[in-house]
């Protein structure tokens, strides 16, 4: 069975609201792809497929730049609540689900992953920012203390918008370079800050799936490995060489070795081959990020397939991407 780790679907009762409060521009955009909100539409994508099924994540806006704090919650339990409803109806389609949590209130985010687990879900989906604010800001300490407790896995989706400019003498990201480049940058950006600050190392129960098979970090392993190896001579302002001693271990060590990775790299080919070939085995996803691409939502998961059914290893190294490693993590075992 090919488990898709990673796609995403926005339940009606939340759709009809993000139409209703979302930014400019969200209710043309999901519209225009109606496997995102429609369950019949995603349901027939998943049935163009063989042994296949998909776990669902809400996609974007993040909900933290949606609403307040003590609305945000209460999205975000309106979406996990839709997610288990289908789930528990369509479990031969979506036999899984991540919780959505909104972290611009700590504390109730928090409290909503401990729900929305104990209610079935997988693990949480957060962003690689808060609204702008990085990981490791003290502020998000209850979360990962908490979901370094119960151990079940952070699903970790870039966030970036065109507010985020390319040049400091601009004040916004032109071209969608914001996307197609930043997305990459920004995942990786935020894998760092949580090695640097110390957050792998204080919680090592944490589980960690980063999108899009971490950005650009396969293909940067020089400047991780070799180049972070001399962090600090390059800074004069700070001793990042001091830095460089609280680590328990290389900063590739920490990329390559603590963090999960998933698959769905947009059909590339290359970056399926990158990935494979930086992270261990046992860390590495399925994934497909269906819906978004320009067939409305069977091109991703086709391609990937694709890809991944080429690539000549033994049949059980391509079970434990397919499905082994997932189970693992989440403790869940998905019936054939």
């Amino acid at each position: 069975m090919r488990i898709d780790a990673y796609t995403h679907f926005i339940p009606a009762k939340f759709f009809d609201k993000l139409v209703e409060i979302g930014p400019p521009g969200i209710g043309k955009r999901v519209r225009e792809i109606p496997c995102i909100h429609d369950l019949d539409a995603r349901k027939k994508v998943v049935d163009t497929f063989k042994d296949y099924a998909q776990i669902l994540a809400y996609p974007q806006p993040p909900i933290e730049i949606l609403a307040r704090p003590e609305e945000a919650n209460e999205f975000c339990k309106m979406i996990n609540d839709g997610f288990a409803e289908i789930t528990e109806k369509e479990r031969a389609h979506f036999p899984g689900w991540v919780a959505q949590i909104a972290l611009n209130a700590p504390d109730a985010g928090a409290a909503e992953a401990k729900r929305a687990i104990e209610n079935g879900a997988l693990g949480v989906q957060i962003y690689t920012n808060i609204a702008g604010r990085p990981l490791d800001d003290p502020a998000f300490t209850p979360f990962f203390e908490t979901m370094n407790r119960i151990g079940k896995p952070i699903w970790l989706h870039p966030a970036r918008a065109a507010n985020f400019p390319d040049y400091l003498s601009e004040k916004k990201s032109k071209y969608e370079i914001w996307w197609t480049l930043g997305w990459s940058y920004e995942t990786a950006a935020a894998m760092a800050r949580l090695v640097f600050s110390g957050i792998i190392d204080k919680y090592a129960n944490l589980k960690i799936i980063t999108h899009h098979f971490g950005g650009i970090v396969p293909m940067l392993e020089g400047r991780i490995g070799p180049g972070w190896d001399q962090i600090g001579a390059r800074t004069s302002d700070e001793d990042l060489g001091a830095l460089a001693k609280r680590l328990k271990k290389r900063p590739l060590d920490y990329f390559k070795h603590d963090f999960y990775a998933d698959t769905a790299v947009f059909t590339a080919e290359p970056a399926t081959h990158a990935g494979l070939a930086f992270y261990d085995l046992d860390k590495i996803v399925f994934a497909s990020d269906c819906p978004f691409d320009p067939e409305k939502g069977t091109m991703y998961a086709r391609e990937t397939l694709r890809i991944l059914e080429g690539i000549d290893m033994p049949k059980a190294d391509k079970e434990k991407i397919w499905h082994g490693n997932l189970e693992r993590i989440t403790g869940v075992k998905f019936k054939s």
